[in-house]
């Protein structure tokens, strides 16, 4: 099962990068472990959507985009979704890269605190990713990505299990959903951290990459299934982490790893950063690469990775996340840009991927059934409430 696990371990990479180890760690030093359920929530949604993107990567070998473009018959409507797509990806992506590779840097500071090299870390990490990503092939990045998860993994699990968490505490914060006061924000962030838009891009274009049959449909499910289940057990264990470590005010991963070596000594630290660094590269290679696949089926380049068009693409995304992050340039407007795009793209994206796998035109015998419409219908409405709230808070109602 392992040698099958592929594309879903680049989305789960993807979801777990430094913005939500922060609202992870803000959402158990805030409240304990009372908000686990909404990341549980988070996750199965996860899966629900990716595993719709997933079906149609394989069945019908496109991506999401080529379908759009040649399934909407509308040229307003198709135009419209084509136009919010490259604006939420692209300008989205590049806009946030400086936070991924702000991540990887965070740990690497932790990692080595040299005073005369940490000015140099964001473009040393930003070298490492573009020769990655120049030179590899899409095997060698998922096997560079099933390392780094692993790693991520492990060393927030042993951070969580140092602070010795109730047990009794986590379930009852997994199964009976609670709303402290002045949880609300925090539980849509926890959701918008993880139901991520441009991982439903990234997995179909992945997925057509790995697997070329429809009989291999099985392999698909579990590889999404499990690769998300992985991200969100690493998203849960910086919670949980944040809520039994006895520290106060804890306000990102970086607080809790310095706060917990007078109490653990220098490993907790050390494993904190670690997944801090692999939590940061990981994100700041699956934005590019998302902005890229999404460029290249919005102008039918074809060309797929090998393509310099779309070398190109995922170069300027990561140029702009380096030059941001080296001279601290916040560039709010364009963020605050990317976030309106991104509060349309989510709900816009949930109901065609819905209306997508309901097409047996495109997707044959392997159409959605009732139970998986039923599904799809509550995470689309879920979808519509997310990105509605996103809009007005960017927009200051709300």
């Amino acid at each position: 099962m392992l040698k099958k696990i592929g594309p879903g371990v680049l989305v789960a990479a993807a979801f777990v990068g430094p913005g939500t180890l922060t609202m992870c760690t803000l959402a158990g030093a805030q409240f304990g472990y009372a908000l686990i359920w909404a990341l549980l929530v988070s996750v199965l949604a996860t899966i629900v959507l990716q595993g719709m993107a997933g079906r149609i990567g394989v069945v019908a070998q496109t991506g999401l985009v080529d379908v759009v473009r040649t399934k909407l018959k509308t040229l307003w409507i198709k135009k419209f979704v084509i136009l919010v797509v490259l604006a939420a990806i692209l300008i989205g992506n590049a806009a946030y890269e400086a936070g991924n590779i702000g991540g990887a840097t965070l740990g690497l500071e932790q990692l080595f605190p040299s005073t005369t090299m940490t000015s140099y870390y964001p473009a040393i990490v930003g070298i490492f990713i573009f020769m990655l990503l120049w030179f590899s092939s899409y095997k060698i990045l998922e096997r560079v990505f099933v390392g780094l998860v692993g790693i991520m993994g492990v060393s927030f699990l042993i951070c969580a299990i140092m602070t010795k968490p109730s047990f009794v505490d986590i379930v009852k914060g997994a199964l009976l959903p609670t709303m402290p006061e002045g949880g609300l924000f925090t539980v849509i962030a926890l959701v918008g951290t993880t139901v991520v838009p441009y991982n439903l891009f990234l997995h179909a274009s992945l997925v057509k990459q790995k697997w070329k049959s429809s009989q291999e449909l099985k392999t698909v499910k579990w590889d999404t299934i499990i690769s998300i289940a992985l991200g969100g057990l690493v998203s849960m264990a910086i919670l949980v982490t944040a809520a039994s470590a006895p520290i106060d005010n804890v306000y990102s991963a970086l607080d809790m790893a310095k706060g917990l070596e007078p109490l653990f000594g220098k490993m907790a630290g050390f494993f904190m950063a670690i997944g801090l660094l692999a939590a940061g590269i990981t994100s700041a290679i699956t934005a590019p690469l998302a902005a890229a696949f999404v460029a290249s089926s919005c102008f039918d380049w074809g060309g797929e990775m090998e393509d310099k068009r779309f070398k190109l693409v995922w170069a300027v995304v990561l140029f702009c996340g380096v030059f941001f992050l080296s001279f601290d340039i916040k560039p709010i407007e364009v963020i605050q840009f990317a976030q309106v795009a991104n509060g349309l793209l989510l709900p816009i994206m949930a109901i065609l991927l819905l209306w997508i796998v309901n097409q047996k035109t495109v997707m044959g015998q392997h159409k959605n059934t009732v139970v998986q419409n039923i599904l799809g219908l509550t995470i689309v409405g879920f979808a519509i409430f997310l990105g509605v709230k996103s809009i007005l808070k960017v927009m200051g109602v709300y």
